[in-house]
């Protein structure tokens, strides 16, 4: 089939899967115990797409273009038998490139598992070393020594690690060298991102984000760094590397230097709805059409309309004059 393009001409290649709304870190810029307390209702079992059913959607998509599958949630390995379900996508025809991003609290336990099923790459989310800026930030005390035993096991079962830091001004911007330093040693690939103005329970103000500037900035005095050269098609991330050949680092820039108009991302939420773009109000429901008996063909003719007739470049516009509008939480749509 032909490739989808949106109004914008930006190609469908990457579909990304909460598989649960639940989640057990209550981050503040995501997931802030305040409002999602002990008495938050999630989403029912029966509510939820069945393994199966995000194996059909995700199999249709690859077949109209999509070349990235990524697990998310909430935290994915909350999901039981998530390797059940990461075995069923590796072997969708046309291997696209399986990934998961998960806490890395239970990851340890999982790793092994998720490898052996056919999942290619896992990205942690680690918002600071310090034991007490990391209980802070994850909202619960959680110990950050659980999460970097999870990123050791991901290795040793030969899944290739990413890091992912959301750096929030006065909570954790001093752990920007620390992480950069660990991450130089590690060898591992690290990702700074902007505080974000997802969903509408975090309490987003613009001066509590850390600019990409100001990240490299502050990495570039310790360990000089060096734009790579070349295109973002589809990218996130602006990337460098040390100019002493330490490793890579990245900065996601989503609030100063937005991508919108090379976005190829479509999200599948837990219940079966369709975003077209993480700072959507609105998804376009699936679940009903992969319970009523709907034929493969119907479904992708949905799928070519809602992408078809998506124009959203949010980050673009940013504050603009009548922009305001509801967002769905991070928690729900998977980051």
């Amino acid at each position: 089939m032909p490739l989808l393009l949106d109004r914008a001409r930006r190609p469908l290649r990457d579909l990304r899967i909460s598989v649960t709304d639940r989640c057990n870190f209550r981050c503040g810029y995501c997931m802030p115990a305040e409002q999602f307390g002990p008495d938050h209702v999630f989403l029912a079992k029966e509510d939820l797409l069945t393994f199966e059913e995000i194996e059909r959607v995700a199999r249709l998509a690859v077949s109209v273009g999509v070349t990235k599958l990524r697990l998310s949630g909430g935290e994915p390995l909350l999901r039981r038998g998530i390797e059940d379900l990461v075995a069923a996508l590796a072997s969708i025809a046309g291997s696209p490139d399986l990934a998961l991003t998960t806490n890395g609290i239970m990851l340890a336990h999982k790793a092994e598992a998720l490898a052996l099923a056919g999942l290619r790459r896992v990205t942690v989310s680690l918002d600071a070393l310090d034991p007490v800026v990391f209980g802070r930030m994850n909202g619960t005390g959680a110990e950050v020594s659980r999460v970097l035993a999870g990123i050791d096991a991901a290795r040793v079962f030969g899944l290739p690690v990413k890091v992912n830091a959301v750096i929030r001004r006065g909570w954790n911007e001093n752990q920007i060298l620390p992480l950069t330093a660990w991450a130089y040693a590690k060898g591992v690939t690290l990702r700074f991102i902007e505080y974000m103005d997802v969903g509408e329970t975090n309490g987003w103000q613009r001066g509590e984000v850390v600019t990409a500037e100001e990240i490299r900035t502050m990495i570039d005095r310790e360990w000089p760094l060096v734009e790579h050269d070349g295109g973002r098609e589809g990218a996130t991330a602006l990337r460098f590397h040390s100019a002493d050949g330490r490793g890579e680092i990245g900065i996601v820039a989503s609030v100063t230097r937005p991508f919108c108009g090379d976005c190829s991302r479509l999200r599948l939420s837990a219940e079966g709805k369709l975003y077209t773009c993480l700072f959507s109000g609105n998804g376009h429901d699936l679940r009903g059409m992969l319970r009523g008996g709907v034929s493969d063909s119907l479904i992708l003719r949905a799928l070519g309309g809602i992408w078809g007739g998506r124009d959203d470049r949010y980050s673009e516009l940013r504050g603009a004059p009548g922009l305001e509008q509801h967002k769905a939480e991070m928690s729900y749509l998977g980051g």
